[in-house]
C-alpha cells in the first residue's frame, strides 16, 4: 500500500508558509492526541501519520527533498518521515504540545519517561565530490557517541549496590502540586527527574549510566545524491537508555563545487569550444565528461551559444535507472592571424557567397574584429 502524501495529510498546499503548516499540524494533533481518544488504535495511526507529515514538512531541507522525491526520498536508507512511539512525538515537538496542553504535551503536565527510551538520531557530514556522486561511493565514518554503561548495564549504580525508586516521587521523576482546580507539575527534587535513587554510584560512568564510545562504520552512498541527501544508518546514533533502543544515524551530503560542471537536477552543464572549421563542416571531437574521454559529433553549421547533447553522461536518478544528460554549450574559436595563403582561400569564399569583407591590408581583425 502505497503511502498518502504529505500535503494531502495535514490538508494543506504545496506551496503553505511554516505558520499555515504548523497551524494545521496542531489542529489534528489536537482531533486525534491519545488523551482525547484514549484506546482507539485509529486515532493514534492518524496522530502518528500527521507527526510524520509535519517532521518533514516542518523542516526546510526535507521539504526540498520531498518536494522533488516524494516518499523515495526518506526510503531505502534516506532519513524522514516515521513515528512508531507517541511520546517520541511528544518530545520531538513540545513546542507545539506545550500550547496545546502544557508541560509535554499531556494534559494535567504530562510525566517523565523512567523506563526504556530510544537513544537520541545522531547527524554527520560528509562531503563528495561529482564524480562520486555519478558513480556512487563507500564512506568510512568515525564519530564518537554515548551508549549505557557496561559494568552497570546503564543503571548508573554499583555492582554491589541497587537501585531504589525515589520515595518523593514514586519514580515518576515529577512532583505534583494542587493548587485549587490547576495541577502544577516541576522535575523531582530529590531525585531530580530519574525516578530513582542510587546509594553507590557505579565507578566507571559515576552513576550516569553513560559511557563514551568510539565508533567505526562503512556506509554505501548509492549514485544520484545531492547535497543535503541524507542516508538513514539504523541502530547506529546514540545508544538507549535503561534499555531501550538506539538512535539513528543520519549520513548528510555535501557536494563539492566542480570547476567544469554545474549540475542541474539529472543533467551536468559544461562548455566545449571548437575551431571555426569545425563549427561550419562538421567534426568529430573528444571531449570530457565526469567519467572519462567521449567522442561526439558537432553537426555541420553549429553557431556559438548552441547547446551539445551527449545523452547519459548526467547524474543518475535517484528515483530510477535513468541517468540524465550532459550538455555542452558550445563556444566558436577564431583564428587572431591568417596565412596569406589562408586569407586569400577566405576571401574566395566570400566573394563566392557574395558577403562584403574588409579589404586586403586592413588592420582589424579576421572579418572585421578589431584587435
Amino acid at each position: 500500500m502505497s503511502a498518502r502524501d504529505f500535503y494531502e495529510i495535514l490538508g494543506v498546499a504545496r506551496d503553505s508558509d511554516p505558520d499555515t503548516i504548523k497551524k494545521a499540524y496542531r489542529k489534528l494533533a489536537l482531533q486525534f492526541h491519545p488523551d482525547k481518544n484514549p484506546g482507539n488504535p485509529e486515532a493514534e495511526e492518524k496522530f502518528k501519520e500527521a507527526a510524520s507529515a509535519y517532521e518533514v514538512l516542518s523542516d526546510p531541507q526535507k521539504k526540498a527533498q520531498y518536494d522533488r522525491f516524494g516518499h523515495q526520498a526518506f526510503s531505502g536508507g534516506m532519513g524522514g518521515g516515521g513515528f512508531q512511539d507517541v511520546e517520541d512525538i511528544f518530545s520531538s515537538f513540545s513546542d507545539v504540545f506545550g500550547d496545546l496542553f502544557g508541560m509535554g504535551g499531556r494534559q494535567g503536565g504530562g510525566r517523565q519517561r523512567t523506563g526504556p527510551r530510544k537513544g537520541a538520531d545522531l547527524r554527520y557530514v560528509t562531503e563528495l565530490t561529482l564524480k562520486e556522486v555519478v558513480l556512487g561511493a563507500d564512506r568510512e565514518i568515525e564519530y564518537e557517541t554515548q551508549e549505557s554503561c557496561n559494568p552497570c548495564s546503564g543503571t548508573g549504580a554499583d555492582k554491589n549496590s541497587s537501585v531504589e525508586v525515589c520515595s518523593m516521587c514514586r519514580g515518576q521523576g515529577q512532583v505534583v502540586r494542587s493548587q485549587g482546580f490547576f495541577s502544577m507539575a516541576s522535575t523531582c527534587p530529590q531525585c531530580q527527574g530519574e525516578g530513582k535513587n542510587i546509594k553507590n554510584p557505579c565507578r566507571d560512568c559515576k552513576g550516569s549510566g553513560r559511557a563514551k564510545k568510539k565508533r567505526n562504520i562503512r556506509v554505501t552512498i548509492p549514485p544520484g545524491v545531492d547535497t543535503g541527501t541524507r542516508l538513514r544508518v539504523a541502530s547506529e546514533g546514540e545508544g538507549g537508555y535503561r534499555g531501550g533502543p538506539a538512535g539513528d544515524l543520519y549520513v548528510e551530503m555535501a557536494v563539492k563545487a566542480d570547476d567544469r560542471f554545474e549540475r542541474e537536477g539529472d543533467h551536468l552543464v559544461g562548455s566545449i569550444e571548437v575551431d571555426y572549421l569545425q563549427a561550419a563542416l562538421g567534426a568529430e571531437v573528444e571531449v570530457e565528461t565526469v567519467t572519462g574521454e567521449k567522442i561526439v559529433q558537432i553537426p555541420r553549421g553549429t553557431n556559438p551559444g548552441e547547446t551539445i547533447k551527449v545523452a547519459g553522461e548526467g547524474v543518475p536518478s535517484l528515483r530510477g535507472q535513468r541517468r540524465g544528460d550532459l550538455l555542452l554549450n558550445v563556444s566558436v574559436a577564431f583564428p587572431d592571424k591568417l596565412s596569406s595563403e589562408e586569407e586569400a582561400k577566405l576571401r574566395e569564399i566570400a566573394s563566392i557567397r557574395g558577403i562584403s569583407v574588409t579589404g586586403a591590408g586592413s588592420k582589424t581583425g579576421f572579418f572585421g574584429r578589431k584587435k
